[in-house]
């Protein structure tokens, strides 16, 4: 269950921050700030709400979803690859076995590396003729340059 809050947090975290940035004007700084602060101060207030491991890690996951949600309307304009980078968000962040700790900028990496995953494989899915293309150009230059 606390998995599953965890996820509901990181699609919110990403699809919130990047609707009051880009529907109310309010600019991708300023909506991740704003939310990530009424989050953090929420848990913060009322400590004992929620089990102790979501008190850790939910703001934590909504301040890093937030920075998928930063993104410009001209490079992602979809709700829902926006859903699913918070959710693999999420699921990288519940599963990286302290492989960042004592690095700066982990969520922030962690929010890239969900992002241009998901973007990835969107575009994937939605050209697989030119994708295929050049797969086929590179694995041509590879194998058949001494011929």
């Amino acid at each position: 269950m606390n998995t599953f809050i965890l996820i509901i947090t990181g699609i919110l975290g990403a699809t919130l921050t990047y609707f009051v940035s880009e529907h109310l004007r309010l600019g991708a700084v300023k909506a991740s700030a704003l939310l990530s602060l009424i989050v953090g101060l929420f848990f913060y207030a009322f400590p004992n709400l929620l089990h102790s491991y979501l008190t850790e890690h939910l703001p934590i996951v909504f301040v890093g979803t937030s920075f998928i949600g930063m993104v410009s309307s001209k490079t992602l304009k979809s709700y829902t690859l926006l859903a699913i980078a918070g959710a693999l968000f999420t699921a990288i962040y519940i599963t990286k076995n302290h492989v960042f700790d004592g690095y700066g900028g982990a969520l922030g990496a962690l929010a890239f590396i969900a992002l241009v995953t998901t973007m990835g494989f969107a575009f994937v899915v939605s050209n697989p003729t030119k994708v295929k293309r050049k797969v086929v150009l590179v694995w041509q230059k590879v194998f058949s340059s001494g011929e």
